[in-house]
């Protein structure tokens, strides 16, 4: 038989018709291998498989009756899988790689046949051009078809993903509250693009911290949405549940990295979601703004059968973007609301705290007439050792700045008293801080009392267990004693300058003031009057003073009744009586500890018996865990002679002192290290702990208390 190049095409593709289906499997292995983009979800697979089989059969039928390839029409529904491929964030390369592989294998298989047919190379080559030219007329008219339909799939695509990025401005923020702009926030993704949503914010940032404390991280569940009604997952943390985030889940590394995630099931930790119908797909993406990682977001899918991909992932980060600034916005604004409303309360001290070293009465009285509220402050603040600050001040001026300046200096007074100062070095660092304020008043225009910024200060520590007091003012008056056979003394204590002055060094005297002392700490304002000089003032105060009453309350009323007969004082007005108490021998045990580590043992078992004798026996496994971290602690990096101390007073106060001058740090020990977990683990016991410095040496301390039930099985230490 003769044929032409155009007959023995059609010859061809007539015989490989019956064999349509092994050149469809070869297609489909083909493209499993090599464009595995087309495989990656159960509806695309479907779909490409019905299309590679409708484009096969198509182009063998129209080669073999001799149809045009721009007559060729590919098959209906490969114009909704290119959408499709775009819908699913396929890369357009992976459909035209697609066409041009499939291309090649029928090509292959139809050349094959052409030798059998007949023996003329010059009818087979002609045979071969016009095959691959009508081949290549069909990929291009099909592929330029399914490329316009993905593009234009592409295209709306960005069009919704910028039209809800721009809605997302719209509905999320719109007040400057957590929980309704974390709610907004679900809502827009449940409404979108997810079926459950939650939002968990970091408990740091719930309460105003700037940083994560130590340990495990802490979430709120301050929002979520679900269209599950019963039939898809819930969320196993309710609204508002407080839920730890454990080391190593997805949330943790979200956290950490700031890097969000996309799984094809639900991750597990404690945000897991259970139900008769699994999510299908989840996204895990953190909250950031400002370089702070404010919590994390979760998006699951379990009705839509279409899994997130790649562009889901980057639409859930813009949305979470914008989100995560206007709820950086609210948790400012929110912060900064209550930062304000606290300053306003902590101006005056409302009450004294509980402490066991002294028993203490107060009053405060503003000046009358024009001057307003000024700058008069008082104190009462329990430091470590069962001992206590005694703070009594004064600074110039009277009205809103005065009293603003009073908050932050006796908000200063309170954070250096917290690192046991010495009383001289406290008001050294105190008269830096009026110099600052005073540069920061001078600086600023709207200042009206710029460069008039001083004060003065009386600050002292009292020790029940020694029954010694340690004084040091600045340019204050002196305070006064009052002994147990009512004699009244003014203490003689070195003399410092008014704060603010600078350059200029404080000294402390040391007192003893034996159980039932009464020490009296006062302003300039009680002593001084316009009838009457600062020693007239003093004379009547010591008089006042002497006088017998049945209790301090009732001493306060007395000197102001002598020294203020009117509630319109001339100047403000600030009194403090403190009577001294003791700690016994009943309530203090001290021993010295050998600079070995065989001591440690030893120290431990001093310290349960003597707990025992006290009937604090609960207390005993949590002490001796402390005593053995402290004293080894000591030997092992202080310098002797160590001691170890224990007091009972309103909690269990366990201290280990030292000559060294090394100050111990909180870490966290990585998993193999050998130590570095001791003040790790006393943090973790104690209610509190610390360390104070003396002229010689530190002390290391830890409070105790029975009603703290941790856990110690719980703990991150080897033993």
């Amino acid at each position: 038989m003769e044929y032409t190049a155009a007959s023995l095409v059609s010859r061809v593709a007539g015989d490989l018709g019956p064999m349509a289906d092994e050149v469809i499997a070869d297609v489909v292995r083909c493209l499993r291998r090599e464009v595995p983009e087309l495989w990656s979800n159960p509806d695309l697979v479907r779909m490409t498989s019905e299309n590679i089989t409708d484009h096969v059969v198509g182009v063998l039928v129209g080669l073999e009756h001799g149809i045009e390839p721009s007559e060729m029409d590919p098959p209906a529904a490969e114009l909704e899988r290119a959408r499709r491929l775009a819908r699913h964030g396929a890369p357009v390369t992976a459909l035209l790689r697609a066409f041009r592989l499939g291309q090649g294998v029928v090509l292959d298989r139809l050349l094959a046949e052409m030798p059998r047919l007949t023996k003329d190379a010059e009818l087979v080559s002609a045979a071969s051009r016009l095959l691959i030219a009508m081949a290549n007329g069909y990929v291009d008219d099909a592929s330029e078809q399914g490329v316009m339909a993905f593009q234009e799939e592409r295209d709306r695509r960005l069009r919704w993903r910028l039209s809800l990025v721009n809605e997302a401005g719209l509905r999320i923020g719109t007040t400057l509250d957590i929980a309704r702009t974390t709610q907004e926030l679900a809502d827009l993704a449940l409404d979108h693009f997810a079926d459950l949503v939650t939002v968990d914010l970091l408990d740091s940032v719930i309460h105003g911290h700037d940083t994560p404390a130590p340990g495990l991280l802490v979430l709120n569940r301050v929002a979520q949405a679900s269209s599950a009604q019963g039939v898809g997952p819930e969320p196993t943390a309710g609204l508002g549940a407080v839920h730890a985030c454990p080391d190593g889940s997805v949330t943790a590394h979200a956290l950490a990295t700031g890097k969000p995630s996309r799984h094809m099931a639900t991750p597990t930790d404690p945000a897991d979601v259970v139900g008769p119908r699994p999510a299908r797909s989840t996204l895990v993406v953190p909250l950031s703004a400002r370089g702070a990682t404010l919590g994390v977001a979760r998006f699951c899918r379990h009705r839509d059968p279409v899994p997130f991909d790649d562009e889901d992932l980057f639409l859930a980060q813009e949305v979470a973007a914008r989100a995560a600034v206007a709820i950086d916005n609210a948790r400012r604004y929110t912060h900064a609301r209550t930062t304000a409303l606290t300053l306003q309360r902590s101006l005056l001290p409302r009450r004294t705290a509980e402490q066991s070293a002294v028993d203490v009465a107060c009053r405060y009285l503003p000046a009358g007439g024009q001057a307003g509220v000024g700058g008069d402050w008082y104190d009462v603040i329990p430091l470590s050792g069962a001992r206590v600050a005694l703070v009594v001040g004064d600074v110039v001026g009277h009205g809103i700045h005065a009293a603003a300046t009073m908050g932050r200096l006796r908000t200063a007074v309170r954070t250096l008293a917290d690192i046991d100062l010495p009383p001289e070095e406290l008001l050294t660092h105190l008269d830096d801080v009026v110099i600052r304020l005073s540069a920061e008043a001078s600086d600023d225009p709207e200042t009206e009392t710029a460069g008039e910024i001083g004060a003065t200060c009386l600050y002292a520590v009292y020790d029940p267990v020694d029954g010694r007091c340690s004084l040091a003012r600045a340019g204050h008056l002196l305070p006064a004693v009052v002994s147990g056979d009512g004699t009244v003394d003014l203490l003689d204590l070195p003399p410092g300058p008014p704060l603010g002055l600078g350059g200029l060094p404080f000294e402390a005297a040391e007192v003893d003031l034996p159980e039932g002392s009464l020490l009296a700490l006062y302003t300039d304002g009680l002593v001084e009057g316009r009838d009457r000089d600062v020693d007239a003032g003093l004379t009547l105060l010591r008089h006042a003073l002497a006088q017998p009453s049945a209790s301090l309350e009732a001493a306060c009323d007395t000197v102001l009744q002598a020294l203020v007969p009117t509630d319109r004082p001339y100047d403000d007005v600030a009194l403090l009586l403190a009577r001294s108490r003791a700690l016994g021998d009943h309530q203090v045990a001290a021993w010295d500890v050998d600079a070995d580590p065989a001591a440690v043992a030893r120290a431990r078992s001093n310290a349960s018996e003597r707990l025992a004798a006290w009937g604090l026996e609960e207390l005993a496994f949590m002490t001796e865990l402390v005593v053995s971290e402290l004293v080894t602690n000591a030997i092992r990096y202080g310098r002797p002679p160590v001691r170890l101390r224990l007091i009972r007073d309103r909690s269990l106060l366990c201290e280990v002192s030292d000559a060294g001058s090394t100050t111990p740090h909180l870490r966290r020990a990585r998993t193999f290290d050998e130590g570095g977990r001791g003040l790790f683990l006393v943090a973790q016991l104690a209610e509190r702990w610390g360390t104070r410095h003396a002229r010689q040496g530190k002390t290391v301390w830890a409070e105790l208390d029975g009603e703290k039930r941790t856990d110690p099985s719980g703990l991150d230490f080897v033993p």
